[in-house]
């Protein structure tokens, strides 16, 4: 349950917020403080600050997503493609024939 909590609680590295964050829009504490009063705001205005942080999270990825690819693929060349019928000359220095 704790080591749950920590890994939910801790900022992501590519989103920089945390799961809590980005789906409940604060930080999840451990206990209760009783002392703390907060104003209970309406539904559908949490509603929509989740939506929000939600898409810049999903913003975030989408835009190290294409970063990654792009970095994998500049070393990458292009491919032959064979067609049914061609004919290839195939090594069998890795393939094992049973008897």
């Amino acid at each position: 349950m704790s080591a749950e909590f920590a890994i939910n609680n801790k900022t992501h590295l590519t989103t920089k917020v945390s799961p809590f964050m980005a789906n409940y829009k604060r930080e999840m504490r451990m206990g209760v403080d009783l002392r703390r009063k907060e104003k209970m705001e309406k539904a559908t205005e949490f509603a929509e600050r989740m939506k929000k942080v939600q898409e810049e999270a999903r913003a975030v990825l989408i835009r190290a997503q294409n970063e990654m690819k792009r970095q994998v693929n500049r070393g990458r060349k292009e491919v032959e493609v064979w067609k049914v019928g061609e004919k290839v000359m195939l090594s069998t220095k890795d393939i094992v024939f049973k008897e």
